[in-house]
């Protein structure tokens, strides 16, 4: 389907979403979250799509939440605290980050320069973050005098810690790639140039492999952090196996193994 504010691309079992609005450094208003939506249910759908990247048009991966967009009922004749509030816009954010935060396939960030606020809360939730040399990070919700939103006081203490965490949400100070990379925050910083390139690698090394086994040991990694109980996830863990051995592409693992060749995964 045609899109107005994001471009989905999908070749070789990956998907490629991109925010495309550069003119707003990829900010978020009602049609981008909608679109977004329709977007992720596409993927989560396509059997021949194994993992889904994201990333941003111009500048900016994404700036967060768009403060001039009409869902947020701004009036310049109101302002601050007397302008009407509506709750609307954060339940488009929740949908969206719900969608991504149980997407059971493998989620790829390439972040391509500024990422803010709700920008951030998305970039987490992804699973793997690559970030070019130019990226720049800030949890900046404290400047609007908001609190941390769109998962962020969820994801970012978890990946970064609880000390890192408060520091870069209670300053909103915008850090650098090399910064980001040395807490935890994002996986690998390539040069802007290779971003793609360096993201479509792993993409296609993740997608030729064996995408049962890939999904459960997302899920099972997931489960573990949520119920925070060793012998749950060794009984997880147990049952993901035996899912696993059900599996085609465990029996070609297995024979390849034997065969001393490289394994030639279906996805079954």
């Amino acid at each position: 389907m045609a899109y107005e504010t994001i471009i989905l691309e999908k070749s070789d079992g990956i998907a490629t979403l991109t925010l495309n609005r550069p003119g707003k450094l990829n900010s978020l208003d009602h049609t981008i979250l909608q679109e977004m939506v329709k977007a992720i249910d596409d993927v989560r759908e396509d059997d021949e799509a194994k993992v889904l990247v994201i990333t941003g048009a111009g500048r900016a991966f994404c700036s967060g939440a768009d403060l001039t967009s009409e869902i947020y009922g701004t009036d310049p004749k109101q302002p601050g605290i007397n302008r009407p509030f509506k709750l609307e816009p954060f339940v488009s954010f929740g949908t969206v980050m719900k969608r991504l935060r149980n997407f059971h396939k493998p989620v790829i960030a390439a972040i391509n320069g500024v990422v803010a606020g709700g920008g951030l809360g998305m970039a987490c939730l992804c699973d793997i973050r690559i970030a070019s040399e130019q990226s720049k990070f800030s949890a900046i919700f404290v400047r609007r005098a908001l609190v941390g939103d769109c998962g962020t006081t969820y994801t970012l203490p978890r990946l970064v810690g609880v000390q890192k965490a408060l520091e870069l949400m209670w300053t909103g100070d915008m850090i650098d790639a090399r910064e980001a990379e040395r807490i935890g925050l994002v996986s690998r910083v390539v040069p802007h140039d290779q971003l793609m390139a360096a993201v479509r690698e792993m993409a296609t090394k993740i997608a030729r492999g064996p995408s049962v086994a890939i999904e459960l040991m997302k899920k099972m990694v997931h489960e573990g952090l949520e119920a925070n109980n060793f012998s749950a996830s060794l009984a997880y863990e147990g049952w993901a196996q035996e899912m696993c051995l059900l599996t085609d592409d465990t029996k070609e693992a297995m024979d390849a193994f034997l065969e001393k060749r490289e394994p030639k995964f279906s996805g079954k």
